[in-house]
């Protein structure tokens, strides 16, 4: 037969409270994988975007730039042609960089692990500060006990 909660003796409230605090720490570690789960792949992504800014500089440079900045140079001074090439291909390379770090502004940040931490531990906190033990002769009761 249940037990009403005045019935209830301490020791199955606490097992209960444990078990409640249990669930919810294991709730929390999971949104928190969650999270950063999602946040991963948003970098993933970036870090790939790097990697093809990389790559196409690379090989921009060292094969297209000797095509262009050699017929640049029937017109102008060969210097002249490499500079124009070089930097045109380098303004491409920022672009691409550009768009990687927007990519990494937009991340979460795990915003509602946060967010759900703050709330417990204004739930933990209590609002009054918790009352002195006193002797039944009102006197308060020290560290030792005595």
């Amino acid at each position: 037969m249940p037990q009403t909660p005045e019935e209830e003796s301490l020791g199955s409230l606490v097992a209960q409270a444990s078990s409640h605090i249990s669930s919810l720490v294991r709730s929390e570690i999971e949104l928190a994988k969650a999270e950063f789960r999602f946040d991963a792949k948003r970098v993933g992504t970036a870090g790939g975007l790097f990697a093809a800014a990389a790559f196409m500089a690379h090989l921009c440079l060292i094969l297209a730039s000797f095509t262009i900045a050699l017929v640049l140079a029937q017109w102008l001074p060969m210097w002249a042609a490499f500079l124009i090439v070089t930097v045109f291909y380098l303004v491409v390379a920022g672009l691409l960089v550009f768009i990687g770090v927007r990519r990494l502004k937009g991340l979460a940040g795990m915003k509602r692990t946060a967010q759900s931490i703050r709330d417990l531990k204004e739930i933990a906190t209590p609002d009054e500060p918790a009352l002195p033990a006193v002797r039944p002769d009102g006197e308060p009761v020290t560290r030792d006990g005595t």
